[in-house]
């Protein structure tokens, strides 16, 4: 029976997780403020990911007036370095300051740039975004309206994952479509709003981070776009969701490199959303009603409540993957939502088991939040 309760809690939070898409669907038909002030685009680099360079460029191309990219290096040999200059000379009406960031200042090398780059930033409203981040034209416009009201602290966005052709890459691509953002609509409602970020957009003002201490008091946690986002929503402002969705070129995963990937991000989230992380384990349907059916031998209540949840689960997949996101790839890949499911119970699992991580070819300890290097 207790599987069968779980499998219920289950098809509850995909209620709520309809519920989270269908107000985020009313709001990206609300009017936008005219509100579009000077920005600096911050982009720390480490090596290249797949598409790179489109996505470099889409930062060029944006339907708004004034605005500079900083990218930054700590290896003035990274492989990202020429692609940065081919960019300069295919725009050199637009700002693009490359720089070598000498120092490691923390753990985190993505905030120990950010540090170094900051003081190159001429405008007072700032925007960091992955290197793998491929934007629409619109793109700064619609996030940086909200800004017009002076209590918005923070804006960040929705993102798409592009999948290689590998199981691997497909099984992140699905992930990130319909259990990741579902979660994140859920979390909009149940918590009022929006108290973290997601690394695919953080926009803020000078006086928002400034009010956290800066980018300093994150240089050696791992979730640094998640703390970012909590820390100005304790400080007082408000964290935005904006309309625009994105999207981000995975690379051919294997299915090890995969499950590495997702224990990592499991753990990490253990640590930021510790509650938040505990109650996920009643998220996971697919997997309970099918012990409800193996526990019930087959009784006729269980195969309508795994019927129940298989129809709910996939409802929660195309309304956030397709009518959210517009992501073409959830239709083809649908059949590995269950498989999804499955391996994410185990991951669940396995966070719980350990504090290593993997990060960037390095293995770190993970220790409410913060990482320390693995020493042999």
């Amino acid at each position: 029976m207790l599987a069968g309760v779980l499998a219920g809690c289950g098809v509850a939070y995909y209620l709520l997780c309809l519920w989270g898409a269908f107000r985020f669907r009313r709001m990206r038909h609300q009017k936008l403020p005219d509100f579009a002030p000077a920005v600096s685009i911050l982009k720390p680099l480490r090596g290249t990911d797949p598409e790179i360079y489109q996505s470099f460029r889409s930062h060029c191309l944006q339907d708004y007036g004034e605005y500079e990219i900083i990218f930054g290096v700590s290896d003035p040999d990274d492989p990202a370095i020429p692609l940065v200059e081919q960019l300069q000379r295919e725009f050199p009406q637009r700002r693009i300051v490359l720089i070598v960031c000498e120092q490691v200042r923390g753990t985190n090398l993505k905030v120990s740039n950010l540090m170094q780059m900051l003081p190159s930033a001429r405008y007072d409203y700032l925007l960091v975004n992955d290197s793998d981040i491929c934007v629409p034209n619109d793109y700064l416009r619609r996030v940086l309206a909200p800004f017009a009201d002076a209590k918005v602290g923070l804006v960040t966005c929705l993102y798409r994952g592009q999948a290689a052709p590998t199981l691997g890459s497909k099984l992140e691509a699905v992930g990130i479509s319909a259990e990741f953002h579902p979660g994140v609509l859920a979390a909009r409602q149940l918590e009022g709003g929006i108290h973290f970020a997601l690394g695919s957009t953080l926009a803020f003002s000078r006086l928002s981070l400034a009010a956290i201490g800066g980018f300093e008091p994150l240089v050696d946690y791992l979730a640094d776009d998640y703390e970012l986002g909590r820390r100005i929503s304790e400080a007082g402002y408000r964290v935005e969701l904006s309309p625009v969705v994105v999207d981000t070129h995975l690379p051919p995963y294997s299915f090890a490199h995969f499950f590495e990937h997702q224990l990592r991000w499991g753990r990490s989230t253990r640590d930021s959303r510790r509650w938040g992380y505990t109650g996920l384990v009643l998220t996971f349907a697919i997997p309970w009603a099918l012990l409800a059916v193996l526990v019930g031998r087959g009784a006729a209540w269980s195969w309508i409540l795994l019927a129940t949840v298989l129809v709910s689960r996939f409802a929660v997949a195309l309304a956030v993957g397709w009518w959210v996101l517009r992501d073409r790839q959830v239709f083809r890949d649908l059949w590995l939502v269950p498989l999804r499911d499955l391996i994410g119970l185990l991951i669940w699992i396995g966070s719980y088991t350990g504090h290593t991580v993997a990060w960037r070819g390095n293995q770190f300890i993970l220790k409410d939040g913060k990482l320390t290097p693995v020493t042999y």
